[in-house]
């Protein structure tokens, strides 16, 4: 199936601001991404006074509702929250759960009477995906989607057709513009600060194009393996796992142009125009790697060619970005963990601005994204301490600067709830990430070694021959 950037219900119904939700209900809330995220999220909701709703869970286990609130407890210290007694017994006033197979219409009749009288539910489907069809039909029958948002967990299928086939699903229910697809990088601060820097900036705009810039590089290291998450991540991979979506995301902030209006398909029309201009990723300019002792983890399948690292190289094709790659690496039990965008700009003309056999640092711009925001910017400059000019970086950690924003899960379920789609990914542009990614799938180059604690194999580092180097990450000791 292919969707296109027509005007979605949504937008047709622009007149009526969109409703906050009147019940926020979460599928799947006895499992590990509620454990991880969303009992945090919902208490940072309740802490900043932007609840209003009550709470159903739904989940398989038969468990009481005590049992729901210990593990909320549990879940919420477990992430490092200070836990105030006071905020958590409002949240657990909001608490009500529902036990039950999903296959089973009569969950569905039980959720639909915890529920009676919503008009404006929201539905969470913290559940995989090859249960989103099942759920949904489910709530349809019981007559609960009318009004409904309905937001669902990545992955968003694991090739095009898969991709496509999940969309019908849904879409036998639901129109496009209530399907809220999560990708919580979509959630970060430095994601939506890309976009402001860029945009409400006159020093920057001008020369974030082919004239200036002479490479683009995004890095998602993780000095962490897979751990016990072997079953999940060996049929998945890295370019499955975080290239094909969350990198995506900042190739598409990073790369498009300004957006000529202020809602939300005017937005996602400006990133869709980046998608389609992107070529389909080349497997001479891709590079997969394993971290050694990846095949030792529990869950992964004996002499596995999954890849715990990859390096790409995309080229967009569009007037502003012709001729200039954009390199990505993402990958595990590298030397640090860290996410940034980064622009290399080219090199001025040499003219007597050298010292020694020293040339400049190129000049850059950077965005670091995870695990703290901040912005960077490397210039080369007469410095005191040095015989002449060297490299300077003026830096603002966003935690100095106002302080680091909400959590990622945090700002998405509060959009769910007030019916603000600005951060959810649309069709069109999923099946447009899955297309340039493909042949990538199709025709795998082979795995290659490398050590943990090093930048991933020697054949990433060739990868960018031609444009310099690798540069950073920036990280903050």
């Amino acid at each position: 199936m292919t969707t296109t950037e027509a005007p979605s219900k949504r937008t047709a119904r622009a007149g009526n601001a969109p409703k906050q939700a009147d019940v926020f209900v979460a599928f799947g809330i006895t499992g590990d991404l509620a454990r991880v995220m969303t009992f945090r999220s919902l208490y940072r909701l309740e802490l900043r006074g932007l609840l209003d709703c009550p709470i159903l869970g739904v989940a398989v286990d038969d468990w009481t509702l005590d049992q729901l609130k210990e593990r909320a407890r549990d879940s919420i210290v477990a992430t490092g929250e200070e836990l105030d007694e006071q905020v958590f017994a409002r949240l657990c006033d909001r608490f009500a759960y529902v036990a039950g197979d999903f296959s089973d219409a009569s969950t569905y009749e039980a959720v639909a009477e915890a529920i009676d009288g919503a008009e404006n539910p929201v539905f969470y489907l913290e559940i995989p995906p090859f249960l989103f069809g099942t759920v949904v039909k489910g709530l349809a029958d019981a007559g609960l989607t009318a009004n409904a948002r309905v937001v669902v967990e990545k992955p968003f299928g694991h090739d095009a057709a898969s991709a496509g086939e999940l969309a019908d699903e849904l879409h036998e229910h639901l129109d496009e513009s209530q399907i809220y697809r999560i990708d919580h990088f979509l959630g970060k601060m430095g994601l939506e600060e890309i976009l402001y820097l860029r945009f409400a900036n006159t020093l920057l705009e001008p020369i974030w194009n082919r004239n200036y810039v002479e490479s683009v590089q995004i890095t998602m290291a993780e000095d962490f393996g897979v751990d016990d998450r072997g079953h999940f991540y060996d049929p998945v991979g890295a370019l499955r796992d975080v290239v094909v979506n969350h990198i995506m995301q900042v190739v598409a902030v990073a790369a498009m142009e300004a957006p000529v209006g202020h809602d939300e398909d005017t937005l996602k029309n400006a990133q869709l125009q980046v998608f389609r201009a992107v070529a389909d990723a080349d497997p001479a300019h891709y590079v997969r790697g394993q971290y050694d002792g990846y095949l030792d983890v529990a869950g992964v399948a004996p002499g596995s060619t999954t890849e715990t690292y990859a390096a790409l190289r995309l080229q967009i094709d569009n007037w502003r970005w012709d001729g200039v790659p954009f390199f990505i690496r993402a990958g595990k039990c590298l030397k640090t963990t860290q996410t940034e965008l980064r622009i290399v700009l080219k090199n001025p003309p040499r003219l007597g601005f050298k010292h020694g056999d020293r040339m400049p640092e190129p000049n850059q711009i950077v965005v670091k994204l995870d695990p703290t925001t901040g912005v960077r910017v490397i210039l080369d400059a007469h410095r005191g301490d040095e015989q002449g000019a060297g490299r300077i970086d003026l830096d603002a950690e966003f935690a100095e600067q106002g302080g680091e924003g909400a959590t990622p899960y945090e700002v998405l379920l509060e959009a769910a709830m007030r019916g603000d789609g600005m951060r959810f990914t649309r069709q069109d542009g999923v099946e447009e990430q899955w297309r340039i990614m493909q042949p990538l799938l199709d025709a795998p180059t082979p795995i290659q070694p490398y050590a943990p604690g090093s930048w991933g194999p020697e054949a990433g580092d060739k990868l960018v021959a031609g444009h310099g180097r690798w540069h950073g990450p920036w990280v903050t000791a």
